[in-house]
């Protein structure tokens, strides 16, 4: 849980965003908001979903951090896009969107590994 917080505090930091600011826009107290990014307290779906839209980032990826939803890690390249300041929430979703598809492309262009044969 304590890499959700750090992840939350980080993306806050990169909004240049304070606490106070970021529990208004979440719709959270600042001492609870606090607590999750310090790893004291487990968020709900629910509460990072509200994070997740006031931080202008992709549900899933807090879902993702939280263990909510079961997945492949988030790649460097992934929270690197995620965490660019300059782009807009519709630039980092089409970024994910056509990296997912190269990642995918290439899984199935790789053989697959052949059995030895008797």
């Amino acid at each position: 849980m304590n890499d959700v917080g750090a992840f939350i505090r980080e993306q806050r930091r990169v909004a240049a965003m304070s606490v106070r600011k970021l529990s208004e826009l979440a719709g959270i107290s600042n001492p609870y908001l606090s607590q999750i990014e310090r790893g004291l307290r487990n968020p709900s779906a629910e509460i990072l979903q509200q994070l997740a839209k006031a931080l202008r980032i992709s549900a899933e990826t807090l879902y993702l951090r939280a263990g909510i939803l079961d997945g492949e890690p988030v790649t460097q390249v992934q929270m690197a896009i995620e965490c660019a300041p300059e782009l807009t929430p519709e630039q980092r979703q089409a970024l994910l969107r056509i990296y997912e598809s190269f990642v995918s492309e290439r899984r199935r262009d790789v053989p697959s590994t052949p059995k030895a044969t008797g």
